[in-house]
Formats: C-alpha cells, structure tokens, sequence
C-alpha cells in the first residue's frame, strides 16, 4: 500500500506546506507531489524528494528541462500530473496535451490544480483529484486543502483534508480493473 500525499497552489505559503507535509508524514506517506504554484516551494521544506510539475505563470514554466506534465505509472495506475486540467496558452510546442491524454484514455487519475478549488470526481473511468490550495486565504472561498491517496493495484482511497483541523473535507474509494 502506497501512501502519496498532493499539493498544488501553495503561492509562497511554506508554512502551511511544511503543516501539511508533516500530518501526512504522520499518516505515512512516502510520495510528495506538488502541482505548481509555486515549483519551488517544496524546496523550504528540507530532506522530502517531490514529484513536481511548474504553475502556468512560472519563470520556469518556459525552462524545456523541467517538465510541464509528467505521466507517470504508480502501482499499476498511470498518472497524469499536470498544473491545469486542459492545454494552456503558455504551454511549450513540445508540452503533452492533458485533453490528449485524457481522451486517448492514457491516464487512470488526473492530478491537477490552478483552480484553487478542491475536487475529486470520475468521469469515463477516469479519475480527477485537485487538492486545492495552501493559502491562508482565498477570493474562491475555500479554505486551505490538500489531499492524501492511499493506493493498491485494486483499489484507490483519497481524501481531501482541510488544513486547519486536518478535517476530511471530501472522501472518494475507487476500484481499478
């Protein structure tokens, strides 16, 4: 069983990643990914390696060598990390296109921010998980979230929790053929 613990939009708010980080340490998880704005946060924090992609507004959102979405396999699920759900006017010529990879069905979950709206839904067998954001306070009206994947070849549980009071503020179980 893989514990991963998913953050996006964390805007210079280091104070509430390294809360976050820490409660889910707690919970054990071993995987950190950070879905832009901003990239470099993650770097405050000390010895924690992240999977990462940069927020579409980064300097380094331009930088050929870090890429912008990342397809990855964990445990037999194929991820699509990415900072915005479909192609953005900033992309580079070379960026994989999220609406590519979602109709061709080359992801399982799509892992996305930018919204700052925390959400976890199916749609066509495929699963979307945005954790939210990190700041202390957002024009949205959602509270700071961030969320945890506990995951199995056969089975995916994730949760959103809020940051304040480490409360579950969503709750989805799915299976995996």
């Amino acid at each position: 069983m893989l514990k991963i613990g998913i953050f996006s939009d964390t805007h210079r708010h280091v104070t509430n990643l390294s809360r976050a980080v820490d409660f889910l340490k707690g919970q054990g998880v071993s995987l950190f990914i950070h879905l832009g704005d901003d990239y470099t946060d993650p770097d405050e924090i000390g010895e924690l390696d992240f999977v990462r992609v940069p927020g579409v507004f980064s300097n380094l959102y331009t930088e050929k060598e870090i890429p912008n979405r990342v397809v990855k396999n964990v445990v037999g699920w194929r991820f699509l990390l990415s900072h915005t759900i479909s192609s953005h006017p900033n992309d580079l010529p070379e960026d994989l296109r999220p609406e590519d990879i979602i109709r061709g069905r080359r992801a399982d979950v799509v892992l996305y921010g930018h919204t700052h709206v925390p959400e976890i839904k199916e749609e066509d067998k495929i699963i979307f998980i945005n954790p939210g954001h990190l700041k202390n306070e957002d024009k949205r009206g959602f509270p700071p979230t961030f969320a945890f994947v506990e995951l199995s070849i056969k089975r995916m549980l994730v949760r959103i929790y809020k940051l304040v009071d480490a409360a579950i503020l969503i709750e989805r179980t799915f299976r995996h053929d």
